[in-house]
């Protein structure tokens, strides 16, 4: 089997930083005096002309944006409102727009603001007050984080022609599975989803096949559609956990995809343990009620090239114990470097 790949552990890593807020796109140094092209109540460095940062400045409004900026920070301010006529300086060069950890709600973000640029590739509005999406109209945008809101909509077609986006994450709203129905289709170089900690009762439907990572953990999901991973030919972690799962929700064979590296079902209420791909690495079972040791759920048959690739396997809170385990697992699991039952 191919190793972890690359573009899947920077994005594992960087869906985990996006928990916090750090920043990974600050220049190197930030400090010395402000250039000239600057708002007063911001720093401008002169080795990053380009950036403005207003962050931490217990800001209420956002200050008008000089031209030539193209990178804006504004996180962690009491910003409530965005009014007309602050981008209109970078409508078509302002690239980053940082606003997390601040006040905004939609009612308070004028037209002729955000909906005006047109070449912004991250947004980041998390730890707001918004109830349904903004998006600017911008085709080149990539990264969208939108967490920690009160999202209880996403319209169905707001993204259609994001053509270059590839992560988005929404996690900590109100989103139902009805209100985000056709929200992610037909963005075909999408790599990560994250929609943890809503109110979901299955998982997305009408997902891109170019998905690799889907976080859906902390919802309200009992089962998983019997095709739903095969339309995801390259996804290759999947987060399951503290949901309502249980046996007869769990298809036969639907994790049985060659693609899985990770599969996170952990805290559900799952009684026995789901059919798995000799491919699948890391495996989470933690936590729910499984009752017997099944070695076929891992490998249908052992040979010298065919067996069970699992490194790590959790079991811990179950109703099963290393005992359990029949003489043969070592021939099935004969990569694995952790299996943890208590």
């Amino acid at each position: 089997m191919l190793p972890l790949r690359l573009p899947l552990l920077f994005l594992l890593v960087s869906v985990a930083l996006c928990q916090y807020d750090d920043y990974d796109y600050q220049p190197a140094s930030r400090h010395g005096p402000s250039g000239p092209n600057c708002h007063q109540d911001c720093d401008c460095p002169y080795n990053f002309p380009t950036a403005m940062y207003c962050d931490s400045r217990k800001l209420k409004f956002v200050p008008v944006v000089p031209a030539g900026i193209k990178y804006l920070y504004l996180q962690n301010n009491l910003i409530e409102e965005i009014k007309a006529g602050v981008f209109d300086n970078v409508t078509d060069t302002l690239r980053w727009l940082i606003l997390d950890n601040n006040q905004i709600s939609n009612a308070k973000i004028e037209k002729g603001t955000i909906d005006k640029l047109s070449a912004l590739e991250k947004l980041f509005f998390s730890n707001n007050n918004l109830t349904e999406p903004v998006i600017p109209p911008s085709k080149s945008l990539d990264e969208l984080k939108i967490m920690h809101n009160q999202l209880s909509k996403f319209p169905s077609g707001l993204l259609s022609d994001k053509e270059n986006l590839t992560s988005v994450n929404v996690q900590y709203n109100q989103l139902t599975s009805d209100a985000i129905v056709g929200a992610f289709k037909g963005l075909n170089k999408m790599l990560s989803l994250d929609v943890s900690h809503n109110k979901l009762k299955k998982l997305p439907a009408g997902v891109p096949g170019s998905l690799e990572i889907l976080y859906a953990d902390n919802n309200e999901i009992e089962s998983v559609g019997a095709g739903y991973l095969g339309k995801l030919p390259l996804l290759q972690s999947l987060r399951l956990s503290h949901n309502k799962l249980v046996d007869s929700g769990i298809p036969a064979g639907v994790f049985n995809v060659t693609s899985l590296v990770e599969l996170d079902l952990s805290f559900n209420q799952l009684k026995s343990i789901p059919e798995i791909n000799e491919n699948l690495e890391q495996l989470y079972l933690q936590a729910n009620e499984i009752e017997k040791f099944e070695l076929t759920s891992l490998c249908k048959y052992v040979s010298t090239t065919s067996f069970s690739h699992l490194k790590h396997l959790r079991l811990d809170g179950n109703m099963v114990t290393h005992s359990s385990m029949p003489p043969e697992s070592s021939n099935c699991l004969r990569v694995a470097s952790d299996i943890i039952f208590e």
